[in-house]
Parts: structure tokens; sequence; C-alpha cells
């Protein structure tokens, strides 16, 4: 608005015209200034690094911005002055060749002189052993090799009953059931073809490649069957137990991935679907990853999935709306999702006054917090009663601070504020319990190999292929989660399975488990066996 006094003299319509002009000039640097925040997004997607680790170094005026809060919140009890965050990079030390490769099985090789060559080259004597000296060690690797193994089994008659009645009585030893039925498939074969897809992210394209590489002409589709028929008679119920297992964990962690699937009925092929994933915290009775296709995005099927638990428990998620209806949950927020909205609103070479920046360092002051609590590895008591003192005046700072703004609309710093606003309640969740962490990281790196794999093999061919894909997703991951190689334990299950849930109708899995006391040593031994078997 002008001077009033020097309005004053002026004819009413040239004051209206002047402030309808005043109006229109506000609204003008409003778009303006939203132009520029979307010239600088488009630039930072193409441009700036992707990494949301902090390049800005703490002085004394940027530290200030912490006491921000404290005038706009006088009502509030005062935060504490945040210290000065010293970060030290120490030089990982180079691994010895030992520990490159501590896991492997060890063959010596002894280069010695021959027998007819054992006499000095001085006096020509004889020559005696004195010892044995070390020269190098090195990593010998065998690719892999295809085999064609023929059963025979070994049958009997008896003699009296041929004499007594003239009629063989044939007697059979038992054959361990097939992985699949009718095929070229074994358990190795199976667990490599699985192992290829679900960790390494190779299609079954390129695998059928491979496989001529080693003489063995197979039709991608024939490994789709082996991978859709085992995971649905065999690691199916392994599926269905962890479920069961999960749902009785204090802390569940949920999260949503796209997924294409061509042959979805009622659905075009441009269509996307969606691979959940459910995860147990830090407090879960044992580390289980669990993934589930469904056709869409909505929060029905976290619903259904979620419903069979007995007991209230907290459900980790990125702030999706569609898990808000589970019911029986206190759902918590991931200040990693709130961490990273607020780095989208700051520009490169942000002034300290940035509100994006601010928001960023509120952000990173708690993660700061909680790697203390990690390194020094703080029982959950003792990280909840830690979380009031420390990380509780943080989050009261941040969020009358977030109050304090009135950011353009429609520019991200508008996005962030209404996440923070909208998620308030989320965000401050993890003060109720020192077993919930601070954002779904976890569960976002158990994710990721869908993202990654889906990189390479695009799509699922048919609802089955993908209902396939998340049980063996399901398998590998939770398998991973407990320390287990993959193809060790796919090989362990699909050797042992058959036998059990042909003879049994609901038989006792936890002998299976990854978890369970020995299932690693014995899935390591069973490999070992077999790689015997086939060289002898």
């Amino acid at each position: 608005m002008k001077n009033i006094a020097i309005l004053a003299g002026l004819p009413a319509e040239v004051v209206t015209h002047i402030e309808s002009q005043d109006e229109e000039i506000d609204a003008l640097k409003k778009q303006v200034e939203k132009l520029n925040a979307l010239v600088r997004q488009y630039k930072d997607a193409l441009f700036a690094p992707k990494s949301e680790k902090s390049k800005y170094i703490l002085d004394t005026n940027q530290l200030a911005l912490f006491n921000e809060a404290e005038i706009i919140a006088a009502t509030e009890p005062d935060p504490p002055e945040p210290e000065l965050i010293t970060i030290t990079y120490k030089r990982k030390p180079k691994r010895t060749k030992k520990e490159l490769a501590e896991t492997l099985p060890v063959r010596e090789e002894v280069i010695d002189i021959p027998e007819d060559e054992r006499c000095c080259n001085i006096c020509e004597g004889d020559l005696r052993p004195i010892g044995r000296e070390f020269v190098r060690r090195v990593l010998d690797f065998i690719p892999a090799q295809a085999y064609i193994t023929e059963t025979f089994r070994i049958n009997y008659s008896c003699n009296d009953c041929i004499k007594e009645t003239d009629e063989a009585n044939i007697i059979k030893p038992a054959v361990p059931v097939a992985v699949v039925p009718r095929g070229l498939a074994s358990p190795s074969s199976v667990a490599y073809a699985m192992y290829q897809k679900y960790v390494n992210a190779m299609p079954l394209y390129r695998q059928q490649e491979d496989w001529k590489n080693h003489g063995v002409n197979i039709s991608r589709g024939t490994l789709a069957n082996w991978i859709i028929y085992t995971s649905k008679h065999w690691l199916r119920p392994l599926w269905d137990a962890w479920r069961e297992i999960l749902l009785t964990a204090p802390v569940v962690l949920a999260d949503e991935t796209v997924i294409q699937v061509l042959k979805e009925p009622g659905k075009t092929p441009q269509s996307e679907s969606r691979m959940w994933v459910y995860a147990t915290g830090r407090a879960g009775p044992a580390p289980i990853v669990l993934f589930e296709y469904q056709p869409t995005r909505a929060g029905e099927h976290a619903i259904r999935f979620l419903s069979g638990a007995e007991h209230e428990f907290f459900l980790h998620t990125d702030g999706y709306p569609g898990y808000s209806k589970v019911p029986n949950v206190i759902n918590c927020g991931c200040w990693a999702h709130c961490k990273r909205k607020f780095k989208e609103a700051m520009p490169n070479k942000a002034p300290a006054d940035n509100p994006g920046l601010i928001g960023l360092r509120y952000g990173k002051k708690l993660f700061h917090i909680e790697k203390d609590f990690d390194k020094r590895k703080l029982s959950p008591q003792e990280r909840h009663n830690e979380r009031q003192i420390k990380s509780k005046p943080i989050l009261d700072a941040f969020f009358a601070w977030v109050d304090s703004l009135d950011p353009l609309a429609g520019s991200k710093l508008a996005t962030a504020v209404t996440y923070a606003k909208n998620q308030k309640e989320e965000l401050m969740a993890f003060l109720l319990d020192g077993h919930i962490d601070i954002s779904t990281n976890l569960i976002e790196n158990k994710i990721r190999p869908v993202a990654l794999g889906r990189k390479n093999w695009l799509f699922a061919d048919s609802v089955a292929g993908a209902q396939a894909s998340a049980i063996a997703y399901s398998v590998v991951g939770t398998a991973k989660a407990n320390g287990l190689n993959p193809y060790d334990y796919l090989l362990f299950l699909f050797s042992k399975l058959p036998q059990i849930l042909t003879k049994e109708e609901n038989p006792d899995l936890s002998p299976f488990f990854p978890w369970t006391d020995g299932v690693a040593e014995q899935c390591k031994d069973f490999r070992v066996q077999l790689e015997r078997a086939l060289v002898e």
C-alpha cells in the first residue's frame, strides 16, 4: 500500500486503481516466486546431487537458527541450546586377504621337489625335509556347472512268495518327492534360478542365455513355471506361518512399491499394481520380511493383511493415508520422509535463513541423537528415557517453528510444511516406545530389491507370476535379514520341504525357519555335501 498521506488528496477512483495495481503486483510477485521454485526444482532434478547428506558446515550464526523457535513459541519450555555437531571421518583399515574370504573353504596346494630330483646340487647327497614355508594366498573361482543326475532304484522280489504262489512280491524303495514333477528341475536348479532373479535381479530371458552357455537349452517359460510351482507348493506354507508370527510383533513396518502386470484381469497392461511389504521392527519375535502382491494401492489390503493381530501394536509407515484405517494400531511417522521434503524445498547453496535448510537441520539433529543412542547400544527403555530429555525439546521447537511459516501455495516448502503438520502426531509417536525407529529406512532397504529388479525384468507376465515373486522375495528377504545365504537356504528348503509337506497335512515348519538354531549350519553343510557329491 502506498503512503496514506500521498493518497489522501487523490480522487477515490485513482486510489482504488492504485490499490488494485498493488494487489496485482503482489499476486505477480507470488507467481514469480512460485515459478522460480519450479525452475529450481527442475534444475535440481537434472543437475543437483541426489544424496541427502548435508554439505553445510554449522557455524555460530547457523546454530542460532534453532533458537528462532524460542521467540515464536514463548509459552513453550525453552529447548536446549543445540551443541556444535562435529563429524569426524576415519578411514577404514584395509582388510587382509584372510578377512576378505574368511568364510570360504581352504584348499592347500603343496609345491614339492620331485622324488627323483631330491639330491644336493653341490655334493649330490640325499635331501631331507626341514619344514613348510607359506608362499601366497589366492582366491580360486569355479564357474557354475550343469550336471544331469539320473536316479535309479533297486527293486527286490521275495523268493519264497514266488515258490508258494508263483507270483512275485516286488519291494521298491521310496523315491523322494520331486521339487517339480515331470521335469528336469532339481532343488539346486530351481534354487539357482530363483536366486539369480530375486537376489541378483537377472531376468529369466538372460538366465535362458546363461543356461545355454552351460550347454542347457531351457526356455524362460519353463524357468517361470519352476518358480511359480515351487513358490505355491513349497514356499507358501512358510509365508503363511511367518505372517502369523509377524502379527505378534509390537512394531510392524509397512510400505508398498509399483509393479506392472501384463495380464491382470480387468486392467490394461500399462496400468500399475502394487507390491506391499511388511516387516518386523527392532522388537520383532524374529526378523521377518513379507511381500504381498495386490492389484491396487487401496488401504483395504493393509487392513486385511494386518487384521489378524490380537493386540494393539505400532504401525510404522511413510504417511500414506491408506494405513490410517488399520484397526488396533498406533500409527508412527517417518522422519526420513519429513527431512527429505525440506531438503527438496531447499535450493543449492541455501542461505542460513532458508526455511528448507532450517527444517533439514531439525531433522538431522534428531538423527544425530539416534545415532548416538545406537553407538551407546542403549536398551529400549534407556532409549525411551533419553528421547524425553534430548529429542522432545527439539520436536517441540520444530513444530512451533512449522506453525509460524506461511509458505507460498503450491511450492515445495508448502508441501513439506503440510506434510509435517498433517503428520505431527505420527512424527512424535517414536517418543512412546524405545522399540520404534525414527524412520522407515529399515523397510525401504527391504523393498529396494524389488525396485532394482523392476529395472531389469520390467514387469510380471501374469498374476500367478507376481504372486510367486512376492513369496520368493519374502523368503529371500527373510533369509538375508537373518544372516543366511539366500541360495543355501533355498537349496535347503527345496530339498527338505517337499518330503515334509507331502506326508503331513499341517506339519511343524519351525525347524525350517531361518532364525531357528542350527538352520544356518544345516544350509551350509547341505550345499557342501551336494557339491562334493556332484564332483565325485
